[in-house]
């Protein structure tokens, strides 16, 4: 029998996010439907699970869950120590449901996890791999809140699952990391941040990582992804092609740890790379990366057809669009660097129009409307995706370059 505690109290981190996201289409929407099983921390495991009478642990609801379930969360915090593992996959037609309940506070924390405190040099046997573990399809997890696990989220073989309105914060590797086979995943307004990895002194733990793998169909939409120890976003060794679109990347790669022989890359959308490097054409459009330790975008040597179109970083250390790995075939469009180490270095097969580097001219921090980005990093919308930031990185001269968010 699985075994988890219940922290008494709430984890006060920040404001609750709401249990549905407004998105473009129905599949990308959690079921807004009467919960069939509910969660409480005052709840027994041995109760029916209904509103009256909840259980207590989330894992007992999933091992209940059978296709076409809800399971609603009521708020609190709720402590472990074993994770929280899906193996069930609902359908097509009826997907699972695991969310907060009518928006509020779920805090999810693996810190009493064995394996979240792995030591230097150690690995994380597969199974213990995130507070939630997921080997499922056709879920739909929204409103949650995870926190201090080894990996936040950790989905290996998961396909046609919506993820929505997850935070994914101070965990002990990536905060969200989809791997193997798997497709037709959406991630949409995830704000990941601040996770590090102490047993690889900074080597890994990015803030979303869709890697080592393959599989078609997959979209990253509206998030956010800062400070994180390694990178924003990572693509390592993911052989087919993503999608991330209206998507915000920045301070990833410093060692606020204090972590000895810091190994930490520190690039905001980091898109693929390998051993040998694969060939992918993944796409980033409408996004902005800036400020991280070292590139704002790279290829990280892939040479396959990157699509990089209409993208802005501003202050990134390093180059702002870095697309010069060998054989690269990388087609940007209509991006914009601000004040960047360098603004692009790009190679011989690659095809570069309409950028501002191309354009030529002046673009320093005083050639757009705004570099302050509060807007852009503070609170998100009352359903879930980005607050407006009019004017930040847009071009004072009204060039249709660059991300509107």
């Amino acid at each position: 029998m699985r075994t988890v505690g219940v922290l008494a109290g709430l984890l006060v981190l920040g404001a609750a996010v709401p249990a549905t996201m407004a998105t473009a289409t129905a599949e990308e929407t959690s079921a807004a439907a009467t919960p069939t099983i509910v969660v409480a921390v005052n709840g027994d495991d041995s109760a029916p699970g209904t509103l009256a009478r909840p259980l207590r642990t989330i894992q007992k609801a999933v091992d209940k869950a059978r296709p076409g379930d809800v399971i609603a969360v009521r708020g609190g915090t709720y402590g472990m120590t074993d994770n929280i593992t899906i193996t069930t996959s609902g359908t097509a037609s009826q997907p699972i449901t695991l969310e907060s309940y009518q928006g509020e506070r779920v805090v999810v924390d693996g810190e009493q996890l064995p394996a979240s405190h792995t030591p230097v040099g150690g690995s994380i046997p597969r199974a213990e791999r995130g507070a939630i573990h997921q080997e499922a399809s056709h879920w739909r997890i929204s409103g949650l809140e995870i926190v201090n696990g080894p990996y936040g989220i950790y989905c290996d073989g998961c396909n046609n699952n919506v993820f929505s309105g997850l935070r994914t914060h101070d965990n002990y590797e990536s905060g969200f990391q989809l791997q193997g086979a798997s497709s037709n995943n959406q991630i949409l307004n995830l704000d990941s941040y601040g996770n590090r990895d102490p047993r690889k002194n900074g080597e890994s733990a990015d803030g979303l990582a869709i890697k080592e793998g393959s599989g078609s169909g997959n979209v990253v939409r509206g998030a956010r992804l800062w400070n994180n120890v390694d990178d924003g976003f990572d693509a390592w060794e993911f052989t087919s092609p993503i999608v991330i679109e209206d998507t915000v990347a920045y301070g990833n790669g410093f060692n606020r740890w204090n972590f000895p022989d810091f190994a930490g890359d520190g690039n905001g959308f980091k898109m693929g790379g390998g051993d040998p490097d694969p060939s992918v054409a993944h796409t980033l459009r409408n996004s902005v990366s800036f400020k991280n330790a070292k590139h704002g975008v790279t290829d990280n040597g892939n040479p396959g057809a990157l699509a990089l179109s209409r993208n802005s970083t501003f202050g990134n250390a390093g180059t702002g669009f870095d697309a010069d790995g060998a054989g690269s075939r990388a087609v940007l469009k209509e991006n914009l660097s601000v004040a960047d180490g360098r603004a692009a270095a790009v190679g011989s097969g690659t095809v570069a129009t309409g950028n501002s580097w191309n354009l030529g001219g002046s673009w320093g921090e005083s050639s757009v409307q705004s570099t302050n980005p509060a807007a852009i990093t503070g609170p998100r919308d009352a359903d879930g995706s980005l607050p407006s930031a009019a004017g930040f990185l847009v071009p004072r001269n009204g060039t249709a370059i660059g991300a509107r968010l």
